[in-house]
């Protein structure tokens, strides 16, 4: 055998190899890390650092939750609000309001709007109760976007068969989607009427829920609340809760007021000042700023008063209130005047320089420029349709159509068409031109041309037709061809007034994607009242950073938030003021804060889709109202589409179901994000839920053009080539819109090539062969834009 081996054991594993190892934390650092090994501490600082990081963002989210829990839940945090809603109409809200109310306050008597102060549950709570949910959706609206806390009540014993819920009926499932448009706060739901037999108790409360868990979030608590112990164990958790509210609402300075009054003013007899009590809520609010009250208008405000608060936790304070309500006096703590160099100007409409425009006399270097352009325009040579104007050519593209390398046509000499044109532009030349031919030589040739053989027509010789005749004939076209109708652009061509005159406003495109289209061209006289922004990113950047700076400099102008004070909005009109005193008996009244530049009209756009509730047409520029966010608007809006590959939208003439659209309008600048909630409203009705969206962007720009077709039938088809009748009805026409391609519904594409007779025939050639029964079509566009509203704000209707 070879030399013997040697036998080597593995080092038996042990946690201490040592003593020394065994108490190395015992030792000091310096001893540590001189025993310890110099591979172990490789990315010991950086882990250290990754450590120390994480304990620090939770330190800031611990003390982030902290603070708003105590500025929510504090002595000096304004009173939350609740808001009572009833899931059908066998619900009895006043029941659950006084026992409510009771709980929190046993001297309270009584539901309603009202405030009370528990020292028992260190909370103030504002319980806000709607006495009449069926046929108010506006006022379940307004109260749900100052809500706190929704807490949706419903009744064990209801049965409702017109809706999908036992427990909901039809108006609290609409107003329950409204809701959610708007973005829930924290929700629960209290179930009433629950037997008493404590098993049949707890199988109707579980059907309750099953019945009614799918219709709100996954976090939302579901309580009984028929008896005092049961709402007890509500209140409880309720003031440990921490809430949740949408976004949008925490962006503005918002005020629920709790008193409204009136002051009249001396120096402008149509005006009064208005006066507004409660309490500030979600941010400072300045002196300088615009403010909004709900439904009437933008206003300024001429002082803020910040009161003493009238429902202290203290019981001292509580005494000191009670001794100031018996002298019927309110004591003011501190007054805040805006100051004019900083103020806000309440500005809407721009005011247009009627001499912007205004022809000035031009210099030698303008006269020089323009001779030398003129000489370059006379060098460059431009092959163009007899008889066409400096301001018809700028429109016809310097591209060749491929077709008419492969035509057998000359068509040099044929008239183009501009649509913005009038019919006084047509030359007597064009007039005169040699189409006047005999309708049957005109047939002749083209029945006995070389590359065409004639096809049966079902049609009649539209030549010897009376109108009559033509126009039956045309509906009967259409009603054998109704599938193809699925168009909604098609428009009939009027006997009595010339195409060219009827649609002289409209062109073609030879790409709706590609082609350009100058969005500062012929803008309406609206436009010169609206305000643009060259970014308007950038701008909403500037002022929501520009409003927090104010905020967080405690500015001397500023009143901070949750403080109780009084608005006085000045030069209110005085049947408005008036107005919003009866409305504020029944609704809570909402005042919020505007930011920078949002009194300034400019025009809006909204991605909205229609309400599934909502079965009536909805058409374009229909007067509808608008409630974004805290603002309400009257608008009238055209509906377009949103086209993501190109910078122009079609316009669609009635807001169809099923899909977003978008709509746009003229309105005051408001920053996005924010919720829509278009409604509707008619004579003796009650409004109803139109639509819901969001808020999109803000553009004057932004291109909407309104298609029409207009549609032609083949007479005779041969190979490529047909003549086409009923899309015009005279030669004039035909050689106007001549330089327009046509298509047809069976996927062909073409071009006409020149007129056939007196009665607005026409040849036309195509890329393919046509058949009998296919329609030629010709799409013409034009800009449409929103028509202006007659009045802004909904208060003005009532």
């Amino acid at each position: 055998m070879g030399g013997s081996r040697v036998q080597v054991n593995k080092a038996h594993k042990t946690r201490f190899s040592s003593k020394s190892s065994r108490n190395i934390h015992k030792t000091s650092l310096q001893d540590k890390s001189r025993i310890a090994k110099s591979e172990r501490n490789v990315g010991k600082g950086a882990r250290a650092a990754r450590l120390q990081r994480n304990k620090m963002l939770r330190d800031q989210k611990r003390a982030a939750i902290l603070k708003e829990k105590r500025a929510s839940s504090g002595s000096a945090s304004p009173p939350r609000v609740i808001v009572l809603f009833g899931l059908s109409a066998s619900v009895n809200l006043n029941s659950v309001a006084e026992d409510l109310l009771r709980l929190l306050s046993p001297e309270v008597t009584g539901a309603g709007h009202s405030t009370v102060c528990s020292s028992e549950y260190r909370l103030r709570a504002t319980v806000s109760v709607l006495q009449a949910p069926h046929g108010d959706l506006v006022a379940s609206m307004e109260m749900a976007k100052v809500a706190d806390l929704i807490a949706f009540v419903a009744s064990a014993s209801s049965f409702c068969e017109e809706s999908t819920s036992y427990y909901i009926d039809s108006f609290g499932s609409q107003c329950l989607s409204v809701f959610r448009s708007l973005g829930l706060p924290s929700t629960v739901v209290l179930i009433r009427d629950l037997p008493t037999d404590l098993k049949k108790k707890q199988e109707s409360k579980k059907m309750c829920i099953s019945g009614l868990s799918s219709e709100f979030p996954e976090d939302c608590k579901f309580y009984p609340a028929d008896t005092k112990d049961e709402l007890h164990k509500f209140m409880w958790l309720f003031k440990e809760q921490r809430l949740t509210v949408p976004h949008w609402r925490n962006r503005r300075p918002y005020l629920m007021s709790q008193k409204v009054d009136v002051v009249a003013d001396d120096r402008n007899s149509g005006k009064c000042t208005l006066l507004l009590d409660g309490y500030l809520r979600a941010h400072s609010l300045s002196a300088s700023q615009l403010v909004h009250v709900s439904g009437a208008g933008d206003f300024q405000l001429c002082k803020i008063e910040i009161l003493k608060d009238p429902f202290p936790l203290n019981a001292r304070k509580e005494k000191d209130a009670m001794e100031s309500d018996e002298t019927h006096e309110v004591e003011v703590i501190r007054s805040l005047v805006p100051d004019p160099l900083k103020q806000e100007p309440l500005l809407v409409e721009n005011v247009p320089d009627p001499l912007a425009g205004e022809q000035t006399w031009p210099t030698e270097a303008e006269m020089a420029e323009a001779d030398q352009n003129q000489r370059q325009k006379k060098l460059r040579k431009r092959t163009l349709p007899r008889g066409t104007s400096e301001y018809q050519a700028a429109w016809i593209v310097d591209d060749t159509d491929e077709e008419d390398s492969d035509s057998d046509n000359g068509g040099d000499d044929d008239d183009g068409m501009v649509l913005d044109q009038v019919e006084s532009g047509l030359t007597g030349q064009e007039r005169t031109n040699n189409f006047d031919l005999d309708d049957d030589q005109a047939s002749l040739n083209l029945r006995y041309s070389d590359d065409e053989t004639e096809n049966d027509s079902v049609m009649m010789e539209g030549e010897n037709m009376t109108r009559e005749q033509i126009e039956d004939e045309i509906k009967k076209i259409k009603e054998a061809h109704a599938e193809d109708e699925e168009y909604p652009d098609e428009v009939d061509t009027p006997f009595d007034v010339p195409a060219r005159k009827r649609f002289a406003k409209f062109r073609g495109l030879k790409s709706f994607r590609t082609s350009s289209w100058d969005p500062k061209e012929s803008l309406p006289p609206e436009y010169a009242r609206i305000f643009a922004f060259d970014n308007f990113a950038r701008t909403q950047k500037h002022v929501l950073k520009k409003a927090l700076e104010i905020e967080q400099g405690n500015m001397d102008d500023c009143v901070p938030a949750s403080s109780y004070v009084r608005l006085h909005i000045k030069e209110v009109p005085v049947g408005i003021a008036y107005r919003l005193c009866e409305i504020a008996k029944t609704t809570p009244l909402i005042t919020s804060g505007l930011f920078q530049h949002e009194s300034k009209m400019s025009v809006l756009h909204f991605s909205i889709k229609k309400h599934d509730s909502y079965r009536d047409p909805i058409k374009t520029k229909e007067e509808l109202v608008f409630h974004v966010g805290f603002r309400q608007f009257v608008v009238r809006p055209i509906f377009s589409t949103d086209s993501m590959n190109s910078d122009k939208h079609k316009m669609e003439r009635f807001l169809h179901a099923g899909r977003f659209s978008m709509a746009s309008i003229y309105a005051p600048i408001t920053f996005p994000p924010l919720p829509l909630i278009v409604l509707k409203s008619a004579e003796g009705v009650a409004p109803a839920v139109a639509a819901v969206g969001s808020l999109r962007s803000i553009d004057p720009d932004r291109i909407i053009l309104k298609k029409i077709i207009l549609t032609g039938y083949p007479q005779r088809v041969s190979k490529l080539k047909a003549s086409v009748r009923y899309m015009f009805h005279s030669p004039e026409d035909v050689r106007w819109f001549k330089p327009v391609e046509v298509w047809t519904k069976c996927g062909r594409r073409g071009r006409v090539k020149e007129p056939v007779g007196t009665h607005g025939a026409m040849k036309c050639v195509f890329n393919g062969i046509l058949q009998q029964h296919d329609t030629v079509c010709m799409s013409l566009y034009k800009r449409a834009y929103p028509k202006w509203p007659e009045h802004r704000f909904p208060i003005l209707d009532a």
